[in-house]
């Protein structure tokens, strides 16, 4: 069982500077290195305070001369929104400078507000997704390649600065769309799933839809397929810490969903209102569908989840909206210390064969 943190680099006033919000990332990087996380995982978003993240590529290969073991990934890189030869020489140099260190997550974007922004049409961006995926294999993996397609067209040509990892580095796809997660089952890409703030019949759920979704296509979900949970989890025995930290994953969501559905709003034009909405959970929900506690109740709750879900890999959620870094610093020392070595500890007493009398 893998570990990740997922940073999403959120702004949620003005009482956050932009560069405290990037530095605090770094530093989060850098000590869940320290703990003994697997990965750091990198959001893209752009042109509000959703996230701070506007090349993941770029975080990448910053925090590759910061950090000397963990791995660093890109959740996501927004396909449509790049130029593909560009992106494919980015993707070389990441790889390089880390030194095989590169997991690429990428996805075809939901946010209308971004794609109008970069000059894209929002309802083309499945089709144009799909011709980067064909791009990607080709690019990393021949020396000279050509593509032909109705959004993209490359003549012969050659990525100078190629990847360390052989062919290519992993690829992660992100997808609510059981047609796109598909295509990663079949061309044997991972996967990267949420159920977003949902308790355990969420996690029943996802794990029904990545069911048939590996069935479908001719795989089996446990022994073909990898994928990672993207989760809020939270430990500590102070009630107000808890709380603050739920506080910050409802703002996210709230933020996320205001996007997704096009109905944000903003003073300025850059900072999205936090709107509650009727469907928003209550703490005391949210307490019961996430794993959040103390020690022994996060551990409990998690290993609730693997045994339903059975991913490979955990990435929490670490850095939302404006919750104290130094707390959450603490907070990732505590994972690696305890909670990790507990669940791995139990997930791979589960895994492992019996022992002959």
């Amino acid at each position: 069982m893998e570990f990740g943190v997922f940073i999403l680099a959120q702004q949620r006033g003005y009482h956050q500077t932009s560069q405290q919000v990037i530095s605090n990332s770094i530093e989060q990087t850098i000590v869940a290195e320290q703990a003994g996380f697997n990965s750091a995982w990198y959001a893209e978003h752009h042109f509000n305070n959703y996230s701070l993240s506007p090349s993941p590529l770029m975080m990448v290969a910053h925090m590759a001369g910061q950090t000397q073991r963990i791995r660093l990934g890109t959740a996501v890189c927004i396909l449509p929104l790049y130029q593909p030869a560009r992106f494919l020489a980015e993707v070389g140099f990441a790889d390089t400078v880390s030194n095989g260190r590169l997991d690429l997550g990428v996805g075809s974007g939901y946010q209308e507000f971004e794609f109008v922004r970069f000059g894209v049409d929002i309802a083309n961006s499945g089709a144009i997704y799909n011709e980067f995926l064909d791009i990607l294999a080709k690019g990393l993996t021949q020396k000279i390649f050509d593509y032909n397609g109705r959004f993209h067209r490359i003549p012969p040509s050659s990525i100078a600065v190629r990847c360390v990892q052989e062919p290519m580095p992993p690829v992660w796809i992100t997808s609510g769309n059981p047609v796109t997660l598909g295509r990663g089952v079949r061309e044997g890409h991972n996967l990267f799933v949420t159920a977003l703030l949902n308790g355990n019949e969420g996690v029943h759920k996802l794990r029904e839809r990545l069911q048939t979704v590996a069935s479908d296509n001719g795989k089996d979900l446990d022994r073909d397929v990898k994928f990672g949970f993207l989760r809020c989890a939270y430990a500590s025995d102070k009630p107000a810490e808890i709380d603050a930290y739920l506080d910050c994953a409802r703002f996210q969501r709230r933020i996320s969903e205001s996007l997704k559905f096009r109905r944000s709003q903003s003073e300025d034009g850059y900072m999205v209102k936090e709107v509650p909405t009727e469907t928003d959970p209550t703490f005391e929900q949210l307490r019961r569908n996430l794993p959040v506690g103390s020690v022994n109740q996060v551990i409990d709750k998690m290993l609730e989840e693997i045994s339903i879900l059975r991913p490979k890999h955990i990435a929490l959620q670490t850095q939302l909206g404006d919750f104290d870094q130094k707390t959450m610093l603490r907070q990732i020392e505590l994972w690696g210390e305890r909670i990790i070595p507990a669940i791995q500890k139990e997930v791979g007493r589960h895994a492992a064969p019996a022992q002959p009398a």
